[in-house]
């Protein structure tokens, strides 16, 4: 393991304390934000971890991989991007033509902010052998560096087909590297980086809500530490979440990843309990990042077009192939 950066937890006073709307406002701005996708063609895409009122106004809510097969796929000349700042660029990437704005440009990532592109190319410089597989919860000019993109969807996938003549480099997440090397037996050298949202959650918070919801399953983020992976009775990304949730028995499923996915998945099975995994400070475990984009911020956003996403063509062009790449092996059958 490669400890290059150490990741740390973003300083309370770049969160201002979020406070809701009342109801009439709510209820103002979602419809001038409907009214406004038409008028610019614009197609609305929203991270499963985002505020209720923003996944309820998408054109679609999902995860990374998702995100960026509707990014690839649109027609719209404009995307609004409900994420953070590293899902917008990829959305730009993959249409370098269309406009891509989001509400908040501060809203970054934890995992982003580990691994910083120079570091990561002196690193390489290391050992010419080297096959680079970047999270995608990571710069554009990380990407840029790199020989293909995962998702926490698909990142088993990407290395089953990685070449088997190469050394495997993994950036940035620590804790989806570890269990993608569980699941593949793909030896790899990790970066030192996580999110810091799911490093929170320990093997003790965890023991006690399941001892207090003995028959209820636990489902668990990749990003989680392996104490917690090895408590889970499901490890997997927030889409197969939902797949797991449908088709589970259990009407009580405990869910150790970021609050947000809470409403997505009472929306997708409104008849099952889903409970917070605790950590040892809180019963809600959020992402201080994701929660930058509000309902306000959004409308804005697309009143003013602005803040937009711009990146070099240079940039984009190198961005580009190994995102392409990760689509394509994500489309081949039989994987």
């Amino acid at each position: 393991m490669i400890d290059i950066v150490e990741t740390q937890p973003p300083g309370v006073d770049r969160f201002p304390v979020r406070r809701p709307l009342p109801p009439e406002r709510l209820d103002a701005l979602s419809r001038e934000i409907l009214a406004l996708k038409p008028r610019l063609n614009a197609v609305l895409l929203a991270h499963n971890y985002q505020e209720p009122e923003i996944q309820d106004l998408a054109d679609y809510v999902g995860d990374s991989l998702g995100l960026s097969q509707q990014a690839a796929k649109t027609s719209a000349d404009v995307i609004v991007f409900c994420g953070v700042h590293f899902m917008a660029e990829t959305a730009k990437i993959l249409n370098p033509a269309k406009t891509v704005v989001l509400p908040d440009r501060d809203a970054g990532c934890s995992l982003e902010e580990s691994c910083p592109a120079d570091k990561l190319r002196a690193l390489q410089a290391t050992n010419p052998r080297f096959y680079t597989i970047a999270y995608i919860n990571c710069s554009a000019a990380v990407k840029a560096l790199s020989d293909v993109i995962c998702t926490s969807g698909n990142a088993v996938r990407i290395v089953k087909a990685a070449p088997k003549d190469r050394d495997l480099l993994f950036v940035p997440d620590e804790n989806l590297g570890a269990w993608v090397m569980e699941q593949t037996g793909r030896p790899m050298t990790l970066w030192r980086g996580n999110c810091y949202v799911h490093v929170e959650w320990t093997h003790a918070s965890i023991t006690r809500i399941r001892n207090e919801f003995p028959g209820a399953p636990l489902v668990a983020h990749p990003e989680c530490t392996q104490a917690v992976r090895l408590l889970a009775d499901e490890v997997c990304s927030t889409e197969k979440m939902v797949a797991y949730c449908r088709q589970s028995p259990a009407q009580a499923i405990i869910i150790a990843t970021e609050a947000g996915m809470l409403h997505r998945l009472h929306k997708e099975c409104p008849d099952k309990q889903f409970i917070p995994a605790p950590t040892d400070r809180c019963r809600c475990n959020e992402c201080r990042f994701m929660k930058l984009n509000t309902l306000e911020k959004l409308h804005d956003c697309m009143v003013d077009l602005q803040p937009r996403v711009e990146l070099s063509d240079e940039l984009i062009r190198r961005a580009r192939l190994p995102i392409e790449r990760m689509l394509e092996i994500s489309a081949r059958p039989g994987l």
